[in-house]
């Protein structure tokens, strides 16, 4: 998605995210899930050896932290960002 055309304001609130293609709801949801389900052992090995982009494990990635990533690097003009857990 090519969010330059909007303002930094604008950007701070919506770079990273889009409606739901569901449900039409705007705001990225805070999905709570610490695990996500597999299609297969293959998926699931696919996943954890980066050949394939999806959610793995809380930690590593899952969509809200998706979302920030992209909206973190929509706001410093870079082409990624890398969102880690501290705790």
């Amino acid at each position: 998605m090519n969010d330059r055309r909007w303002g930094f304001r604008t950007r701070a609130l919506h770079a990273g995210g889009g409606p739901d293609p569901t449900t039409g709801a705007r705001a990225v949801p805070i999905y709570q899930s610490t695990s996500f389900v597999f299609e297969d052992t293959a998926d699931a090995a696919d996943l954890f050896a980066l050949q394939k982009y999806g959610t793995i494990y809380s930690r590593i990635s899952n969509p809200t932290t998706a979302a920030f990533e992209e909206r973190m690097a929509s706001l410093e003009g870079g082409i990624g960002a890398v969102a880690t857990a501290s705790g």
